[in-house]
């Protein structure tokens, strides 16, 4: 509510790089591995959308190591295993928007989204209101899937 009532101003350089800066559980970091840490979305498409986002600020994957994206693809796959034990979804969109024209928000720090999927989860709203019914708080959300996390 504060990003729409416009309490809240975007912090100067790159969202991706300060955040990591920050306390974990105040940026709702879930968990951080060598190369790429995961984090919610907090413009979620669906409860328990994540990212999963390299701590190198680099506009594409193809500018990361063969380490790194080893890191970030057995991550992506933790953050889903986290994803089933919390949700239990029936399907999951992965992907990135590579540049601007791609719909990258953030276009100067690659970053891997996950959306979490349910039949019939898609309806109305997004289309005609321009908006996303989310049923469960960021916080609620945080909290279940970085427990989750620590017992996989």
């Amino acid at each position: 509510m504060a990003y729409i009532r416009g309490d809240k101003h975007p912090a100067d350089g790159c969202i991706f790089c300060n955040k990591v800066l920050a306390d974990d559980a105040e940026e709702q970091i879930i968990a951080r591995s060598r190369f790429v840490y995961v984090t919610l979305n907090r413009y979620p498409y669906n409860n328990g959308h994540l990212m999963v986002v390299p701590y190198e600020h680099v506009e594409s994957q193809e500018m990361l190591t063969t380490e790194a994206l080893t890191d970030l693809m057995l991550t992506i796959n933790r953050s889903l295993a986290a994803l089933r034990a919390v949700y239990n979804p029936q399907a999951f969109n992965i992907g990135a928007n590579l540049g601007a024209a791609a719909g990258a928000g953030i276009a100067d720090h690659f970053h891997f989204h996950i959306v979490p999927r349910w039949q019939g989860d898609s309806n109305f709203m997004t289309a005609v209101g321009d908006t996303r019914v989310i049923p469960a708080s960021l916080d609620d959300t945080y909290r279940d899937l970085r427990a989750a996390w620590e017992k996989l």
